[in-house]
């Protein structure tokens, strides 16, 4: 069976702890300077019509991302990006073009660092993830620069540096906080429920949960970034469904059992809400579930949601699914002595050889 990629020669080269968050701490406070217009370069005129074209790529390379995965297309993406930035270096554009062509960059990149990711790239990810964070504060577009910072938020969470993903939500917060749309608010609160339940502060939790709620009932459809179109119904249900999950395991007696009840609820909303093209985010879902199940020993929930979750972990290239794999079967390790915990580990094990 695999090994988690938190353990991985990749995953020991990310910056974690100040070594990560100070040198980010300036993206919270710095403000874009004036751009001067290259002239005589040779590489020729860059318009709107080019900058359009990168955001086309990116969006073709974000519906990959989510029906496949991240590891088929992850060189593809960051060949587009390579070439993307050679426009910077080379050609000529207006000043107001140049802060839409460093826009568009950031967010291919920011795509780029996510496949890389999923693919279990750790350290490539995460300078992606630097290198669109510095191109998104030279555009001047903090609302990009905050889904980046959340996006280092979540990879952080997987390799279990808990306090680090809450801070780069914290600072996403702050540094975006004149330019949060409430789609990003609300995305930015769910993360820090899910973290807080992590880190055990449950009242926390509750109460960012609850605020994401609110903020996202402001919604306007089409007043939205078109990176933020990922986080809609479904995304805030399974977000705080999980948040619920993990609260779930830090208690004991009714609490757990109402908390669990909520996550299933929750969970099971975002499965239902979820458009088919969003294969990885099912299975996900499926695994959620089967956490939760497994969180209040219903063996037999949690069974048959990772049966569910195996079926569309067959159809993708996802390291991330293969390690939340792995992480419920050793939660499974307990319940050893049953036959759907047995028949459980059984089938993980063996879609992970």
């Amino acid at each position: 069976m695999r090994t988690h990629t938190r353990n991985s020669d990749s995953a020991a080269h990310v910056h974690k702890g100040s070594a990560l968050l100070d040198p980010l701490h300036r993206w919270a406070t710095a403000t874009s300077s004036p751009m001067t217009a290259p002239v005589g370069r040779t590489g020729g005129q860059i318009g709107a019509a080019d900058v359009e074209g990168i955001r086309a790529v990116t969006a073709m390379y974000r519906d990959v991302d989510n029906r496949h995965g991240g590891a088929l297309s992850r060189k593809a993406v960051v060949a587009q990006l390579n070439d993307a930035v050679s426009l910077l270096d080379t050609c000529t554009y207006t000043e107001a073009t140049g802060r839409e062509l460093l826009s568009a960059v950031a967010d291919l990149g920011s795509v780029a660092g996510w496949m890389s990711f999923d693919a279990g790239h750790h350290s490539s990810a995460q300078e992606l993830f630097i290198t669109s964070l510095h191109a998104a504060t030279e555009a001047g577009d903090k609302a990009l620069g905050a889904h980046i910072l959340q996006c280092m938020a979540r990879q952080m969470s997987h390799l279990e540096r808990y306090e680090d993903a809450l801070a780069l939500v914290d600072l996403a917060q702050y540094g975006a906080r004149r330019r949060l749309s409430p789609t990003t608010a609300s995305m930015l609160a769910s993360l820090e429920a899910r973290f807080q339940a992590i880190l055990g502060n449950l009242t926390d939790s509750e109460a960012a949960a609850g605020r994401a709620e609110d903020v996202f009932t402001g919604i306007v459809p089409g007043n939205e970034p078109t990176h933020m179109a990922f986080f809609d119904t479904a995304e805030l249900s399974a977000t705080i469904g999980v948040a619920h999950q993990i609260s779930a395991r830090h208690s004991q007696g009714t609490d757990r059992t109402r908390r669990a009840e909520a996550g299933v609820r929750l969970i099971q909303q975002a499965l239902e809400a979820r458009p088919n093209h969003r294969v990885r985010s099912k299975a996900f879902d499926h695994l959620a579930l089967a956490r939760t199940h497994l969180t209040v020993g219903e063996l037999e929930g949690a069974h048959q949601e990772t049966i569910h979750a195996l079926e569309l972990f067959g159809t993708i290239n996802s390291r991330r699914v293969g390690d939340r794999l792995t992480e419920l079967h050793d939660e499974a390790l307990p319940y050893a002595t049953s036959a759907p915990a047995i028949d459980l580990r059984e089938r993980i094990a063996h879609a992970l050889m």
